[in-house]
Order: C-alpha cells, then structure tokens, then sequence
C-alpha cells in the first residue's frame, strides 16, 4: 500500500476530489502537521519517514530532503515546481509531477482583481472610509491601456480575453512564443525590452528559473514608463524588491499589485509595506474551489498512475526517467 503525505495546507481537513482518487486506489493517506512550508527542511524530512510519495504545497524539496527520504515522486499541486530541486529529484530516481491546465483562470483573474485595485485605488479608499476619510478625487481609467505580457503560456493566454474585455491592447512576449496563438488573438509579439517600454501595466507569468531570477531588476525597471503599473503572480523570484522599492520610491513607478514574494509570508520588515501604492496579496492565485479540486484530483492521479508504473504523459517535470523508471 502506496503511503503518501498530503501538505497543502488548504487540504488539512483531509477532504476533497483528490482524497477519492487516493482513496480508491488503496492509497495510505498522510496528513502533514502543521504548514510545511512556513517550517525547516528537518521538519519536512522528519515527516517523510516511511513516506512514499507527496502530494506537495510549495515547500521545498532539496538534495538534503531526497537524500534523507525514499521518496519515489512528488506530485506539485499547480504547476511552478521552482521549490524543487528536479536535478536533485532525477538523481535519486523521484519523479517530479505537476498539474497542468488546472488553475489558468483563477490566476489570471488574481491579476485582473490586484490591476484593478491598483487603478481604482480600492484598498487605500476602503482603509480612509474606515477612518472616516471621504476622498473623491479621480483614479485612473484602466481601459485605453496597453498591457504587456510577459509569458504566453496557459495563464497568459488566459489573461488575453479577460484584457481585452478590460478595454486593453495586449502585447506579450515569450521566450517561445505560439505565433498562431497571438495573431489569431490580435496580440503583437514583442522582445523585453521593447515591451517594458510601451506597455502601461507588465503582468508576469512566467517561470522562475537560473535564467529568470530577478528578471525585473534595476535595469528593466527603468525601461517602463514612471506611469506604469507591475502585476506579479507568478512567483516572488521574478522581481528584485530592493531595485522595485527604489523604484517605487523614486516615482518610477505608479504602482504594483503582488500576489507573490521572494519571501513568503512577506516578512514583517519588508520594505515593500510603506507603499501605499503596492497591493498585495498571499499567493492567492491559482487556489479557488475550483481550481483546487481540479489540481488536487490530478495530482492524485498522477501519484495513483506512478504506482501502477503507467507514466502521465504532460505532467512529468523529469521526463528523462520514463525509460527505466518503475515504481
């Protein structure tokens, strides 16, 4: 009997579409105890003692973890796996599975709700009316703007229509762009640096990677208007806080809406809090109901088809191990 430790937090009453697919496999079900993410690398090892396999939140998996566990995969619910060491993960023989096609919608419309508020300054004029402040003075109109995407892949596709339905040109760029995608959908491919120039809103959606780490930084911040607005949901590595505090500091910036963080939890001494123009949210996107039964479902599944050594085409990070890979 497989045995598996579930630690998404948002899973802990043990509950859900992926608890029936673990269920009905014979699947020995492992609650984790506590947020595995917000705890140590020795925590995490300490529960994967006789463990099998995880259906995994976003904590991190590292030499140190599979080394110390005898764990034969990872199933990630969502599809950022850049808190896995895959390099790690392939050496030890661990299969690393992610949840494609899932929760595109609900992390583009984190995006559309933080550039909203950013626009309509909806979170300062909510805190002033609380405070018995009635200011009227007028917020910017969003549609008439140009927005450039960063990352065409599943959720950058999936902001298109909702941009367009905001009034908004898209333009986007993409280190491998679908060229049939953009032009049937009106969109203009463009290189970086000629985006950050002419778009009024850059919404990031793409992986972090070596090659992606900091990609807002002090020099690409300067290529973007001082009116422009700077949406992240996609992951906290993406952006240089320091090169963006400076930034907003400075008036470069008309503002910010971040769904993610280097750190997470934001640290309480993050300079990025005395903004008033920054809107922040906890890695909310990705994760409504739907969303997460979807994700959850299939990573199940995906663990469930890994113990019967049949391989799930499309979700495999480590696709190299397919060939002698057994269970």
């Amino acid at each position: 009997m497989p045995r598996v430790l579930v630690t998404p937090a948002v899973y802990s009453s043990g509950t859900g579409p992926w608890r029936d697919v673990l269920d009905a496999a014979g699947f020995d079900v492992v609650l984790a105890q506590g947020d595995l993410v917000q705890q140590s690398v020795s925590d995490l090892i300490d529960q994967l003692q006789g463990i099998d396999c995880t259906l995994a939140s976003v904590e991190r998996y590292n030499e140190e973890v599979f080394a110390a566990a005898k764990l034969r995969a990872v199933a990630r619910v969502g599809v950022g796996y850049d808190a896995i060491d895959v390099n790690a993960a392939t050496r030890h023989g661990v299969v690393v599975a992610i949840t494609p096609g899932t929760n595109e919608h609900s992390v583009a419309e984190q995006a559309i709700a933080l550039l909203t508020a950013v626009f309509r300054d909806t979170h300062t004029r909510d805190r002033e009316i609380r405070q018995g402040i009635w200011r009227r003075d007028c917020p910017r109109r969003l549609a008439g703007n140009t927005i450039g995407l960063v990352g065409l892949g599943r959720i950058g596709k999936a902001m298109v229509p909702r941009c367009r339905g905001l009034g908004l040109e898209v333009i986007a760029y993409d280190p491998f762009p679908n060229a049939q995608f953009a032009q049937d959908n009106g969109v203009e491919l463009l290189e970086l640096d000629e985006l950050l120039r002419r778009a009024d809103i850059v919404s990031l959606h793409m992986p972090c990677t070596p090659d992606t780490v900091d990609l807002i930084n002090e020099r690409t911040l300067g290529l973007m208007k001082p009116s422009a607005v700077l949406l992240n949901t996609s992951r906290g590595g993406l952006v240089d806080e320091a090169a963006l505090c400076v930034a907003l500091a400075n008036g470069r910036l008309f503002g910010a809406g971040l769904d993610v963080c280097k750190v997470e939890p934001l640290p309480s001494d993050s300079p990025l809090r005395q903004f008033d123009n920054v809107v922040f949210a906890p890695h909310l996107g990705g994760i409504d109901q739907t969303a997460l039964d979807a994700m959850g479902k299939l990573a199940a599944q995906c663990l469930v088809d890994l113990s019967r050594n049949h391989w799930p085409s499309g979700c495999i990070v480590n696709d190299s191990l397919k060939t002698d890979w057994k269970w």
